[in-house]
């Protein structure tokens, strides 16, 4: 199966595509590495949930910055 992955180059492993996403925070995406995710987020059921963790504490995060402490 991975041979048959390497020739697709829309078609991309959970590592990979995980690997995306988190890179997806520091730099913008290749067309190709786009389309690759999207590929793979319509067909997975895991690396959608991880997106989502990932959003989620990058939410926490510019929340955690920007708290004054003054309630």
């Amino acid at each position: 199966m991975n041979a048959l992955l390497r020739k697709m180059p829309l078609m991309r492993s959970c590592k990979e595509v995980t690997a995306l996403v988190v890179a997806r925070e520091d730099r913008r995406l290749s067309r190709l590495e786009q389309a690759a995710l999207r590929v793979h987020m319509v067909m997975c059921k895991a690396c959608p949930t991880f997106e989502r963790q990932i959003f989620t504490m990058r939410d926490a995060m510019k929340q955690w910055r920007n708290y004054s402490g003054e309630d």
